[in-house]
């Protein structure tokens, strides 16, 4: 018996009967032999971890452009929250800790440089609209590995897909992840406003902090307990109604107070129209773009899709060099 197969073993004796088996997987769009020592889900994670979009994450706006300071999240801090606060709801649920590890750190791949407002500016130019999900598994399907992809398991790419609020994934681990995203960005979103000086703990009004928890580390605390607590034993993953509905209100005030702030918002027009110039640039300079995008034309591949695979891809520091690059007078320099 492998490695592989004892691991599978293992997770028939100890995963609850609503955990996703690495053994029952639905498996991979391209069939390849087993990993003698990784079952299949650990196996998409390891894929994710060493890919190129899994690195750009670290220069990829979460909420704040271009922050001025070292402690403010990117999107790659907030994959690692997400992925963080998953796999505990996981472990308590007994569910499957690689896939949920795996969704969570794949979920963001194809997000734009300057976060919503880059993704924005792309769906508005693109006739083919542009969603990051959508993107995310585009990116391990087909632009990973010089456009061979990443080949992940129809799991990992289900959570991946639908791991936003309008839609819902098949397993419960996709579930946990699609949760965790929401409890992650709301929990580290509002820390960085508080750091910001945009707001403080006591502007959160009393009614939210009766349930949640008066820090950071309560509210935590709070989603996390009252997930586990309603998820044991159940083939779905729930919340009480007083905590979903403090969600609901926290979100509410987390958008009137910081995702529509216009101080924090201040320089989002500028990264949309600096994201949708380098899409006409190189809609109408084909050639200028790198042979992997180009050969993808090549083979069928529409142009505006292959402008936004490159402009998508993006971190926001190159989109700003590039830009600068093609449209920004140098100074003159004597030889």
């Amino acid at each position: 018996m492998t490695i592989r197969e004892m691991l599978e073993e293992r997770e028939e004796l100890i995963l609850s009967p609503y955990a996703a088996l690495s053994k029952k997987s639905k498996g991979r769009d391209t069939e390849e032999p087993e990993c003698d020592i990784r079952p299949v889900y650990q196996r998409d994670r390891d894929r994710i971890v060493h890919c190129k979009a899994f690195r750009r994450l670290k220069d990829k706006t979460q909420v704040y452009l271009i922050p001025e300071g070292d402690h403010y999240r990117t999107r790659l801090t907030h994959t690692l929250e997400v992925s963080q606060i998953a796999r505990t709801i996981s472990k308590a649920l007994r569910l499957n800790e690689d896939l949920t590890e795996a969704i969570a750190l794949g979920h963001d791949l194809g997000h734009t440089p300057f976060g919503h407002a880059g993704e924005r500016a792309l769906n508005g130019v693109c006739p083919y609209r542009f969603k990051h999900n959508e993107q995310s598994v585009r990116t391990v399907e087909k632009l990973e590995k010089d456009g061979q992809g990443l080949n992940l398991t129809w799991e990992v790419r289900d959570g991946i897909l639908n791991h936003q609020t309008s839609r819902m994934p098949h397993t419960l681990e996709g579930k946990v992840v699609r949760l965790s995203d929401k409890i992650a960005y709301i929990h580290h979103d509002m820390d960085d406003a508080v750091r910001g000086g945009v707001l403080t703990e006591s502007d959160v009004p009393s009614t939210i902090r009766d349930v949640w928890g008066a820090t950071p580390g309560d509210r935590l605390d709070t989603f996390m307990h009252d997930i586990i607590t309603n998820s044991t034993d159940k083939d779905d993953i729930i919340m009480s109604e007083g905590v979903a509905n403090a969600m609901s209100d926290i979100r509410r005030f987390m958008f009137e107070r910081v995702y529509t702030n216009p101080d924090i918002k201040a320089e989002e027009g500028k990264a949309e129209a600096l994201v949708c110039t380098l899409y006409d640039y190189f809609l109408h300079h084909p050639d200028k773009l790198p042979v992997e995008n180009r050969r993808m034309v090549d083979e069928g591949e529409p142009l505006e899709i292959a402008v936004c695979d490159f402009v998508g891809a993006m971190t926001d520091r190159f989109a700003i060099l590039t830009y600068n690059d093609l449209f920004v007078p140098k100074s003159w320099e004597m030889i």
